[in-house]
């Protein structure tokens, strides 16, 4: 039985007729994946593992995990609520195939279809052996309408989504939110607070515009808002584009904020093979920055103050930028030598969480992908396209990196890809936050603190980004940058040191010649 919860007229609800029969066996063990705090993708997560002072049951949030490993989320088992979602999904994907194609109303954003899957089926929906359960889709039009906007077809939707077993992230945030991605690396599905589901609600108006005038953005794309009812119980979960790459190994994961109070990696996160490291770890590891083209400087730049600009508009603040950096130098030197690896270093390598692996992976549909593996589904979604920066690359030689990554050097001369976008943007300005913020500036300087009102929020963050997170050089490959590291990193300290130098390079018209001449000669 479908019902569609709005004042204006029912909608039809048919349904391709898809199977999504999934059983535990199918399903691969859980990804051992950290990411950073955010409530539009993975947050820095905490200690999973069960430990003798805590052996029967490890839990945070609404997020279980018993002695023997069953991940639970407000008691249901994980691996049932993931085939719900497949079902659900694929069951509200395929009945927008009978709605025609129109404009987004502004009804539409307030549209709820809801409907029930009895587990011996019905005639909208497959058979199963899980308990019966309502599924909701919110705003069914104006997200296909959001999909259309990034260039997803409803089949390569389906397929990704619905045609393999989801993998599971191991690690939750630390609201104990509950993590699935894509076996083809598109997507995260990720479980939210009605709080926030309720803010996405009311953003998505406000939203809709804003991808109207600018689709490329660091801002997260949300693709799904749904919600999984049984037993009493609401879970709801958003679907939005995947930020780090699981098939590229990341060396260094940053949670930037701009702020300066206890924003520093935890112990137990420090022992991770890779771990998040926020503000006060980059400005130690990183003291000179990372060094970007000028023109791709001034592009990311450009598209933070845009889209800080937006969340301030919203209110919105506690946001984060969340950055992943793969290190082609010392992926290379990995290959030769694997045991140069010294997991739990900053400086290392560390053995990377993010495998892509896929055992026991069943076909349950006969849909199939338009586009090819190696080819991004949504467009504007890699880190180069949202800054709409053109950058020569830095001379790959490893086919297996994919594109999409913002080429960039440390102060060290090495040659850098960063993956990059803005997180947790769901968090309101309230009386909440008022609080809170208020609280904690009585024993600590207050404009050091994460939480506080979002125009001074913005601008510390755009800041922080421009003074210290990057700095900029007049190109990646000019002939004095290349070479010996030692040489390189000479002349880093003289360009990231010397303003003068900065300020004579803008605004002197013969050196800026002179530099463009030098980058064309090395073309």
């Amino acid at each position: 039985m479908a019902t569609t919860d709005l004042k204006t007229q029912n909608e039809p609800t048919s349904a391709k007729k898809i199977s999504f029969g999934k059983t535990d066996k199918h399903r691969p063990p859980p990804l051992d994946v950290s990411f950073a705090s955010t409530s539009m993708g993975p947050k820095t997560p905490t200690n999973t593992l069960t430990t003798p002072r805590d052996a029967k049951e490890k839990k945070i949030g609404h997020r279980r995990v018993d002695e023997a490993g069953q991940v639970t989320y407000k008691k249901k088992p994980t691996s049932e609520l993931m085939a719900a979602i497949q079902l659900g999904i694929g069951q509200s994907i395929g009945s927008l195939t009978s709605k025609p194609e129109r404009d987004v109303l502004m009804q539409d954003f307030y549209v709820v279809d809801s409907v029930i899957f009895p587990g011996e089926g019905s005639n909208l929906t497959p058979a199963h052996h899980y308990s019966d359960f309502r599924f909701k889709t919110y705003a069914p039009i104006a997200f296909r309408y959001f999909r259309e906007l990034f260039g997803i077809q409803p089949d390569d939707f389906l397929v990704s989504l619905c045609d393999e077993p989801l993998r599971e992230l191991s690690n939750p945030g630390a609201s104990g939110s509950i993590f699935y991605i894509t076996n083809d690396d598109e997507f995260i599905i990720k479980t939210v607070q009605h709080k926030e589901a309720e803010f996405l609600q009311k953003l998505l108006p406000g939203y809709y515009m804003n991808l109207n005038q600018n689709p490329r953005t660091l801002l997260p794309k949300f693709y799904g808002l749904y919600c999984y009812q049984c037993g009493g119980k609401n879970i709801r979960f958003i679907v939005m584009n995947n930020l780090l790459p699981t098939t590229v190994k990341l060396h260094e994961k940053y949670d930037l904020k701009g702020s300066t109070y206890k924003r520093k990696a935890s112990k137990s996160e420090r022992a991770k093979s890779c771990p998040t490291w926020k503000d006060l770890d980059y400005m130690e590891l990183h003291q000179e920055g990372i060094l970007l083209e000028q023109d791709t400087y001034v592009a990311l730049m450009k598209t933070i103050a845009r889209d800080c600009r937006v969340l301030e508009s919203f209110k919105i603040m506690d946001y984060s930028l969340l950055l992943g950096v793969h290190n082609i130098d010392k992926s290379f030197q990995e290959k030769s030598s694997p045991e140069i690896s010294s997991p739990g270093k900053p400086n290392s390598a560390g053995a990377n969480s993010n495998s892509s692996e896929n055992p026991g992976a069943i076909k349950t549909t006969n849909l199939q992908r338009n586009k090819s593996m190696k080819t991004r589904l949504a467009a504007f979604s890699t880190a180069m396209e949202s800054i709409q920066a053109e950058s020569e690359p830095v001379e790959l030689e490893d086919a297996d990196v994919p594109p999409g990554g913002i080429p960039a050097r440390n102060s060290r001369g090495e040659r850098l890809l960063l993956y990059m976008g803005l997180i947790d943007i769901l968090q309101s300005y309230r009386a909440k936050k008022k609080l809170e913020h208020a609280l904690k500036a009585m024993v600590h300087d207050g404009d050091t603190i994460s939480v506080h009102r979002p125009n001074f929020y913005a601008q510390r963050f755009q800041n922080f980004f421009e003074q210290s997170v990057f700095k900029k050089i007049p190109s990646l490959d000019h002939t004095l940058y290349k070479g010996a590291h030692q040489r390189f990193r000479k002349i880093v300290h003289l360009v990231s040191d010397s303003l003068a130098f900065q300020k004579a390079l803008k605004h002197s018209p013969s050196k800026k010649k002179g530099a463009s001449r030098n980058r064309s000669m090395t073309e």
